[in-house]
């Protein structure tokens, strides 16, 4: 109810809220007739199809000229919307996103869980600048969650923007696709409400895995230009799979991504070090 309200009280009353109710058991269609407001759609659906699939069904559906989303446990700060909507309106359009930051509660900046942690994601010392390589940017690190964002609708190419089969790094695999299309524009100014949970899908190693590798599969050609990138994108899957006890799959990532960038050795020596120094000293210096 408090994230569907944040949309409905904002000062743009000119909207829809399509609320995607993906097979839930609880008491999601009562609480959205509890909202008596004609702009509000519901839709169901008859099986769980995961974030992505409920986005994709909210986008068949919509009828705007732009598009948000937003999470049923996140809230829109007043005036996000109207902020956002006169900022894509000043901008030429091959800009075709705006995006702000959020307020996260239960995660601190430096990426620890727990009560009372608070941060400001994405970090605002490296904000996203117009006329950079937005596609290496995206490519080295997401700084769009889509909570944040407001999409003008024909900013990319095809109906359904989300890919249903990237169960983590969702938000991530989108956006990689998505400043191949369009440039964007970050504002760092906050206009979400965020609250972290102890059980974050983002948490999950494998899961984190499993959306770095559909990024690197969907996005081959991207790769070409960017072998560096593709580099240390398989040397973190390495790392990944080594720590997880997978060392056959780590093998073949650290192969794969020496075969594409052999000065890449540098990097995983210098890893090496710090791994090592840390398991020799760290225990001592916290002692003395």
């Amino acid at each position: 109810m408090p994230a569907c309200r944040s949309v409905l009280d904002q000062s743009v009353r000119d909207l829809e809220l399509i609320v995607v109710d993906d097979a839930s058991q609880d008491s999601t269609h009562e609480v959205v007739e509890r909202l008596g407001d004609s702009r509000v759609r519901y839709i169901r659906h008859e099986h769980n199809g995961g974030a992505s699939a409920a986005r994709n069904t909210g986008l068949e559906v919509a009828i705007g000229q732009y598009i948000a989303f937003q999470d049923s446990d996140d809230l829109w700060l007043p005036g996000k919307l109207e902020r956002q909507i006169n900022q894509l309106e000043g901008l030429p359009l091959s800009v075709g996103v705006v995006t702000g930051s959020k307020i996260r509660y239960g995660r601190d900046a430096a990426g620890n869980y727990g009560s009372g942690r608070v941060s400001c994601a994405p970090p605002p010392e490296s904000r996203l600048d117009l006329e950079e390589d937005q596609v290496r940017k995206f490519l080295t690190i997401n700084r769009i969650s889509l909570q944040n964002a407001l999409f003008r609708r024909e900013c990319l190419p095809y109906s359904r923007w989300f890919d249903p089969c990237a169960k983590a790094n969702a938000d991530w695999e989108f956006t990689v696709r998505l400043v191949q299309h369009t440039k964007v524009f970050e504002d760092t100014e906050p206009v979400v409400l965020a609250f972290i949970s102890e059980d974050s899908i983002s948490r999950s190693a494998k899961k984190k895995a499993l959306g770095l590798l559909r990024i690197l599969k969907k996005n081959r050609e991207v790769y070409i230009k960017y072998d560096d990138l593709y580099a240390k994108h398989m040397l973190e899957l390495s790392r990944i799979m080594f720590k997880r006890g997978n060392y056959r799959w780590a093998r073949r990532f650290l192969l794969g991504g020496l075969r594409r960038r052999p000065a890449a050795v540098v990097d995983i020596l210098a890893s090496g070090w710090r791994y090592l120094r840390s398991r020799l000293f760290g225990t001592r210096r916290a002692v003395n």
